[in-house]
């Protein structure tokens, strides 16, 4: 009888993994997603999974017992739960946020967003008055307020949550990049816990709920189930959240500050007219990563 190792960083063979991968999948699901988990779950980065199939006789090391892998694999197949939520991980950028069912997790057409924040923010001239202040209203797991306060250190950055535990999340994720003290955390809805700095903020982004509520029960039970209705329940058109940030925006942005939005993909003609009726100036309307347009933004004047 073959040996399976019960402990965590215990040898086995790579044969063992392949014939154990195998068996995973005939149970079901995409190779690809197993693959991921044994790299966030595991350690078993996808350049070392190569090196296996090269060759199978050669000793590796886990950093998890493959009778837990399994567990969690049936889990994700048998109730749809996303594996970020069931390893507590999410890779974004050059992150490894922590992620739970109080947070959406971070997409990656979200870091073209944090790419835009990013170019805006370190292209504004500095205030007499003062460092440039950034804010992210509905930051979830505080990924773009993570990217920002990392990548544009002199600013001074607020992220906003009306979610208690995803406002927790975020602090999580900053203090473990070691950026906590950049940000200042505030609990509450789009503008109002950051009325102390209004007419102040030279940049505000957002990602906030754009999916019409019809449209939620049409999306794939991981999202569905398991991601918070809270933040992708945007109202009867999906704009709800996003008039919300649009009207308050004069009064909030300093003179000559921007407003960074991302929307549903087919949203840009409603959102670009949302921003010129408010009295926003330059909009702009930017593409994701499959070349649709999904981000906005506008200047107050």
């Amino acid at each position: 009888m073959g040996s399976t190792p019960q402990a965590a960083g215990k040898r086995l063979l790579g044969s063992e993994l392949l014939a154990w991968r195998q068996q995973r999948l005939r149970e079901g699901g995409r190779s690809a997603d197993l693959d991921w988990l044994l790299d966030l779950g595991a350690g078993l980065r996808w350049t070392q999974l190569q090196r296996v199939w090269l060759d199978p006789c050669a000793p590796l090391r886990l950093d998890a017992e493959l009778s837990e892998l399994t567990r969690l694999w049936r889990l994700h197949l048998e109730s749809h739960t996303p594996l970020q939520y069931l390893v507590g991980v999410c890779p974004w950028r050059q992150f490894s946020l922590a992620v739970s069912e109080a947070v959406l997790i971070p997409r990656q057409e979200t870091e073209v967003l944090a790419d835009l924040a990013i170019d805006l923010a370190r292209s504004m001239p500095g205030r007499a008055s003062g460092p440039l202040t950034w804010a992210d209203l509905g930051t979830g797991s505080g990924c773009l307020a993570l990217a920002l306060a990392v990548a544009v250190p002199q600013a001074r950055g607020l992220a906003v949550d009306c979610s208690g535990p995803a406002l927790a999340q975020a602090s999580s994720n900053l203090q473990r990049a070691g950026v906590g003290e950049r940000v200042e955390l505030q609990l509450g809805s789009w503008w109002e816990p950051v009325r102390h700095c209004w007419g102040l903020l030279d940049l505000v982004v957002s990602n906030p709920p754009y999916i019409p509520t019809a449209v939620l029960a049409q999306l794939d039970p991981a999202v569905r189930e398991h991601e918070p209705i809270l933040a992708l329940d945007g109202g009867p058109d999906g704009l709800e959240a996003i008039r919300n940030l649009v009207s308050g925006a004069t009064a909030a942005l300093a003179p000559g500050g921007w407003l960074l939005l991302e929307h549903h993909h087919d949203q840009s003609d409603a959102v670009a007219e949302l921003l010129g009726s408010a009295g926003l100036v330059e909009v702009i309307c930017h593409h994701d990563l499959e070349g649709r347009r999904r981000f906005a933004q506008a200047r107050r004047p």
